[in-house]
């Protein structure tokens, strides 16, 4: 079937089902993203009622696009990963020795089809031991749709994006949610930065598809890594850790409390 084909007949059972487009020029994007696979299982989420209502784009990144939408009431994110655009070569290194999803076909489609499926997990891991990433609801194929994290249909804004009245408090609530997602949830970040921490009425961290567990070959690299990028930007604004102490702290268990020294 064509993907002018697709199109016609998803746009005719969106409107069948009573699905709103709230935003058409936004969702006119789809060389690189509505591609015939997506349109498929996007066409399979309306069916079963997970969206009501499709809305404008709110973040495009490197890899996916998030849209806003709706489930009746609930403000949902959808996210698409782009299935001919997406850099194959970075997904492959944080897939590749994860236990949790081996026997992977290596070809692109099975990869962003595996790290959707890989994302949703992993927030499901952190949100299970209650901390705060976007709830996951469901997946298929290459589409993820998550509870939205904003207010008014405006998402929370990036860390780097808001001005902090107390940089060393959010900076240690920033270590104790890498301690929990270690500890608690099984998982490191593998890519934590303020560019995928949002902060609203507290904050929340995003994209977790990268994540993984404490077995993975790479696994203390990543958190190595994760330490050193929070390090890096809160130092213009507080006195932070020693990032071996932070590490340890971190890796060998118990409870502890992050308490950055004062800036003298």
């Amino acid at each position: 079937m064509s993907l002018d084909r697709i199109e016609s007949n998803f746009d005719r059972e969106v409107e069948r089902l009573g699905v709103r487009i709230k935003d058409m020029d936004q969702l006119k994007v789809r060389d690189d993203v509505f591609d015939e696979v997506t349109l498929m299982a996007l066409y399979k989420l309306v069916h079963k009622g997970w969206i009501t209502a499709i809305g404008g784009s709110i973040s495009t990144g490197k890899e996916a696009n998030v849209f806003i939408g709706e489930r009746g009431d609930l403000d949902i994110a959808i996210k698409i990963y782009r299935i001919r655009t997406a850099n194959f070569n970075t997904m492959s290194e944080y897939i590749i020795g994860d236990r949790r999803f081996t026997g992977i076909k290596r070809t692109k489609k099975d990869l962003i089809f595996t790290w959707t499926r890989k994302e949703f997990s992993n927030l499901k891991r952190a949100a299970d031991v209650g901390l705060s990433v976007p709830m996951p609801l469901v997946w298929d194929r290459n589409i993820l749709i998550m509870g939205f994290l904003g207010e008014d249909e405006r998402p929370y804004p990036h860390l780097r994006s808001v001005e902090l009245e107390h940089p060393a408090t959010v900076y240690s609530e920033v270590l104790s949610f890498m301690m929990r997602l270690y500890q608690q949830a099984g998982l490191v970040h593998a890519d934590l930065s303020e560019f995928n921490i949002l902060y609203g009425d507290r904050l929340y961290v995003i994209d977790m598809g990268q994540s993984v567990t404490p077995d993975h070959p790479r696994a203390k690299f990543f958190l190595a890594r994760d330490i050193s990028n929070v390090n890096r930007y809160f130092r213009g604004f507080c006195t932070v850790m020693d990032e071996k102490e932070i590490f340890s702290k971190i890796t060998r268990g118990g409870d502890v409390e992050f308490t950055p020294p004062k800036r003298e």
